[in-house]
């Protein structure tokens, strides 16, 4: 990314259920959920969209390879969008076992996520 404009973070949890990608896609949508970037377009090559870089930077505390990065990236209205993965987040518990919920155990999957905008 040649020059960066605008960064947020966010955070994800999968309470029940065990799923890496769902709690990663909560991370991505709480980081972006509270913005409007309005005059984006004006600073974009061509004053477009599709212009638009966005990194995602992931913070994962377990199964990172079951992690469907497609997925992530999906979470993203517009960009040319690029998700690097590393340790981090947390496991923690919820302190119950709900197999309605398809829970495996009793850990919740906390992600945390960067999301970097520019060109």
């Amino acid at each position: 990314m040649e020059k960066i404009m605008f960064i947020e973070t966010g955070m994800g949890i999968d309470v029940h259920g065990q799923d890496i990608t769902k709690a990663a896609i909560r991370a991505v949508k709480n980081a972006i959920h509270y913005n409007s970037m309005p005059g984006i377009r004006s600073v974009l090559p061509e004053n477009s969209l599709h212009n638009m870089k966005v990194n995602v930077k992931l913070a994962v505390p377990c199964e990172k390879e079951t992690l469907d990065i497609e997925a992530v990236k999906e979470a993203l209205p517009f960009g040319i969008v690029t998700v690097e993965v590393m340790d981090g987040g947390m496991l923690t518990t919820s302190g119950i076992v709900l197999e309605e919920k398809g829970d495996k155990n009793d850990m919740m999957y906390i992600v945390i996520a960067s999301v970097e905008v520019g060109y």
